[in-house]
């Protein structure tokens, strides 16, 4: 007498969530992408989020905020919840969470995907000075400009509270905590942004430089287009790196396509 079979394992899928993308490549996983349904029957697409915001654009799927425990949690996590695919889908400025990826990945023996948007590229007619830190941001501003335009997030404002000489425009989508500059306006907003609301924000402030990460979105890119029709110039911060030997690609379809080649 054959036993009855039992009950068929969903193949999971852990998406390190936060960006536009990562929300895009959970919708298109949840809405059954041709393709998927054959190929991955009953997917299970869990996306987590950190919980850095207060009210989180929550992605399809099931989601989970918070932190792991750093890699080894991590990877405890994904063994306990017999994750089949990684993809690390957080801001490309997000360091440290990519590099717990990379090492609870290869503890747990589960295939890693970083799906990361192009960084931006300078114009002809753009003043940029790429600086690798925030801290080599605050020692460039003074010899550039007087009235900052800061759009680098409020958990790094404590880099530039010594530069009581600066007047600083903060925007970032929650409040930000001290210490930050003594002479701050805060703007509190998030993408999209349009090229005419950038330009007349410069022009209101009376802003003479930029300071911004190179994150890549195009929903925060205006304000470089603003910038350049000014003439005020840009420093950008640079991406780090992500971390050695783990496959990237930049499109939430490329993503797909290697969950598919799995």
């Amino acid at each position: 007498m054959t036993a009855p079979a039992g009950p068929v394992r969903r193949p999971h899928v852990l998406i390190l969530g936060g960006t536009t993308e990562a929300r895009r490549l959970a919708a298109g996983l949840a809405d059954r992408l041709p393709g998927l349904a054959d190929r991955l029957p009953g997917l299970r697409v869990t996306t987590s989020l950190a919980g850095r915001v207060a009210a989180p654009r929550l992605p399809a799927g099931e989601v989970r905020i918070g932190g792991f425990g750093g890699p080894d949690g991590l990877a405890h996590w994904l063994r306990e919840h017999a994750v089949d695919a990684l993809i690390d889908a957080t801001h490309p400025f997000a360091g440290t969470i990519s590099f717990n990826a990379a090492q609870a990945a290869a503890t747990a023996h589960v295939p890693l995907l970083a799906l990361r948007r192009p960084g931006w590229v300078p114009g002809p007619d753009d003043t940029w000075h790429p600086v690798a830190s925030l801290p080599e941001a605050a020692a460039a501003l003074p010899a550039l400009g007087r009235r900052v335009f800061l759009t680098t997030g409020r958990l790094g404002l404590a880099t530039f509270a010594h530069l009581t000489g600066l007047w600083f425009l903060v925007r970032s989508v929650d409040a930000p905590e001290p210490p930050y500059p003594p002479r701050m306006r805060t703007l509190l907003d998030r993408g999209p942004f349009t090229l005419e609301g950038e330009c007349a924000l410069l022009h209101d402030h009376r802003i003479d430089v930029l300071v911004t990460k190179d994150s890549g979105a195009a929903a925060t890119a205006p304000k470089l287009a603003a910038a350049r029709e000014a003439g005020v110039p840009v420093v950008v911060v640079q991406r780090p790196p992500v971390p050695a030997g783990v496959a990237v690609v930049e499109t939430p379809d490329q993503a797909v396509d290697w969950l598919l080649a799995l």
